[in-house]
């Protein structure tokens, strides 16, 4: 039986199906090269850039947050090294709050992707390798303040010399030893101390520039040396504000000495609703409910540290401190807590109970705080180990003195 073509024509049919295909193949790769991302090879996402720092984070400031965010800023990921409370006293001397506490601390920051415990003061060949291979960083960063080991080397040196090291620049006006310093002067003020604790405090007091404010009663509180600007509460802002229909969960306090007693029960409100609203109260407000020598940071600082955690959505700088049902309406608030561990726990003892429309509306409600931590818990841990605390500060306070001396200009930030 014929096939119903010759020859000629299978020659012909055959060339032209070969011909069609070598240019379907060739206009396959036109369309490659002019638009890349169309290829199949190129449509695997690129890998995102992983950026690594490290540090103590002992009594964690806005200053600590405030480089975790230039560090993401850097990269697409950041990982964070917490150091081991061994590695501290070895190099520093004991630390005010435990690896726990720190852990909390640094989870806790919205820039934070990811965290490492125990990790070692410095950059080991064997860790740095370990940060390569292991967690793929690209960049190991640090801030432009010297990080000099006890034998008078550089910390980061090593990453220095691999090229993979980049620098941000430090946080003006806050430092741990600073806020020591503010703790035992507050202390001091307060209390009768033996000669060596007013030696201690001295020491800690003595800072580049050190200012006091008299205000005219013969008490000296310590004048912060924190500039604030519009930008830098912009940088720690959340962009997106409340939805309409958003279940809006409010808590305030002082937030002094921002710690982890303060992330655990921010965790705990934040899960009540879509929204957690923060107010911070005014210094003067900390003052006349707390004494006169509180708060140790003023309403910017701690408004910093709270907007840096990543339960937080919105703050209000300088709350009052009763919650009227006007407030509550502007804010459309659905649910007012409160922890039960708090320094000023007597409220409802006083004339004026600051939750007593919230309460009145049904709408408080008494979260059990998780951690039994306050303020007063970070600055006796300060004043029952001073002797400790005072050689610590002695060697940071003379590498912040260099520090300043030869400070330079550092655009970006």
């Amino acid at each position: 039986m014929a096939s119903g073509l010759e020859p000629s024509s299978k020659r012909f049919l055959a060339t032209w199906l070969i011909g069609g295909l070598v240019a379907g193949l060739s206009l396959v790769a036109v369309t490659t090269a002019a638009w890349p991302e169309l290829s199949p090879l190129n449509r695997k996402k690129k890998r995102p850039v992983r950026v690594y720092m490290d540090g103590c984070f002992d009594m964690m400031h806005y200053g600590h947050c405030n480089a975790l965010r230039q560090a993401r800023a850097l990269g697409d990921e950041l990982i964070v090294g917490v150091v081991s409370d061994a590695e501290i006293i070895a190099n520093k001397g004991p630390p005010v709050t435990p690896l726990n506490e720190r852990m909390l601390m640094v989870s806790a920051v919205k820039w934070v992707d990811e965290v490492i415990p125990d990790a070692p003061y410095a950059i080991t060949e064997e860790f740095m390798r370990k940060l390569f291979d292991e967690y793929n960083i690209d960049y190991i960063i640090h801030g432009d303040d010297p990080c000099i080991l006890p034998d008078g080397t550089d910390a980061y040196a090593l990453a220095k010399k691999a090229g993979r090291y980049k620098q941000i620049k430090r946080t003006e006006g806050v430092s741990s030893t600073d806020i020591v310093g503010r703790m035992l002067l507050c202390v001091r003020e307060r209390s009768s101390e033996s000669p060596s604790h007013a030696s201690l405090q001295r020491q800690f007091s003595h800072g580049h520039n050190q200012k006091y404010d008299d205000g005219g009663s013969g008490s000296r509180t310590r004048v912060s040396h924190f500039l604030p600007t519009s930008r830098r509460i912009v940088q720690f802002s959340n962009e997106k504000g409340a939805g309409p229909n958003a279940r809006i969960v409010y808590i305030d306090g002082a937030f002094d000495l921002f710690h982890a007693g303060h992330v655990e029960i921010l965790r705990l409100a934040r899960g009540l609703g879509d929204f957690l609203l923060v107010g911070i109260h005014t210094d003067q407000t900390v003052s006349a409910n707390r004494g006169a020598h509180r708060p140790i940071m003023n309403l910017h600082e701690r408004s910093l540290s709270v907007l840096a955690c990543r339960y937080v959505d919105e703050v209000i700088i300088g709350a009052p401190w009763e919650i009227s049902k006007d407030m509550i309406t502007t804010f459309n608030i659905s649910l007012v807590v409160h922890g039960t561990v708090a320094e000023d726990d007597d409220y409802e003892k006083d004339d004026r109970d600051p939750y007593d429309v919230p309460r009145s509306m049904d709408i408080l409600k008494v979260l059990e705080s998780p951690l039994d931590i306050t303020t007063s818990t970070i600055i006796k841990r300060i004043v029952s180990n001073h002797e400790a605390y005072q050689k610590r500060n002695e060697r940071k306070g003379e590498s912040e003195r260099k520090y300043y001396e030869g400070k330079s200009y550092i655009s970006g930030d």
